[in-house]
């Protein structure tokens, strides 16, 4: 049977790239989003090999339901990719809004976990699966105004290596991703509140990873053989490399 992926954050950015690319190599997608129409246009573009799935990551009901809730013939998920999650605002820790803290944990951290936790026993109980996290590089180096997303990014991997330990012989594998610098997609107009001249003067002069840079590398890792398990891979465009530290001076 042809792989299963379940792919959340599906409707924009590097869920609607990963699942074109799944398509286009012969895999099913399960495309799990919350804005339906845009998921629907998906379905409309891919096919009947795309399974448009109204999905909103941090309703803890709906995803411990997904399993049970899947139609028949889409239920041996084999490959799930945990790209749902978002980035809002760029003020240093003491001026940040706890709201947009609250949301980026309720996503980035709780939602990816439920969906792990929801779909993990199925790969186990076939003895096989991969499962991917659509990390950051915020994980491992930090910057201003980085604070609670550079935190739920570095939850991300130590969760992947955890989960990579316990699954040692189970047929999972598990590959936290980490992006640095990429334009192209919603990402920098969501962290600033919609403002489009903001969100591209983060990118100007500059030649950015892209959206299907990264679903490359996602096909990349889960079409390795399955005795090989690529733990983290880091990825930056050639304009970007880790910051000095901050230092402040009289």
């Amino acid at each position: 049977m042809t792989d299963i992926a379940l792919v959340t954050g599906a409707s924009s950015g590097f869920g609607a790239a990963i699942a074109r690319r799944f398509v286009g190599e012969g895999r099913r997608v399960i495309a799990a989003a919350r804005r339906v129409e845009r998921l629907d246009a998906l379905a409309a573009e891919l096919g009947d090999a795309l399974l448009p799935l109204p999905l909103d990551v941090t309703d803890a009901e709906a995803v411990a339901a997904l399993p049970g809730a899947l139609p028949d013939g889409w239920r041996d998920v084999a490959i799930l990719v945990n790209n749902a999650g978002l980035a809002l605002g760029t003020a240093p820790a003491q001026e940040a809004r706890l709201d947009e803290w609250e949301r980026m944990i309720a996503t980035n951290v709780t939602g990816l976990t439920r969906m792990t936790h929801a779909l993990l026993p199925g790969m186990v109980a076939r003895g096989a699966g991969h499962v991917v996290m659509l990390g950051s590089v915020a994980a491992n180096y930090p910057y201003p105004g980085g604070n609670v997303y550079g935190g739920t990014k570095a939850f991300v991997q130590q969760f992947a290596l955890g989960l990579k330990s316990d699954l040692v012989g189970t047929g999972v594998r598990v590959t936290d991703i980490q992006p640095g610098l990429c334009g192209g997609t919603e990402f920098s107009q969501v962290r600033m509140g919609g403002d489009a001249a903001k969100a591209a003067a983060v990118y100007a002069g500059t030649t950015p990873l892209s959206a299907d840079d990264v679903a490359e590398a996602v096909s990349w890792v889960v079409g390795l053989p399955a005795n090989l398990n690529i733990n983290r891979l880091e990825m930056m465009p050639g304009v970007q490399g880790a910051g000095p530290f901050r230092i402040a001076r009289d």
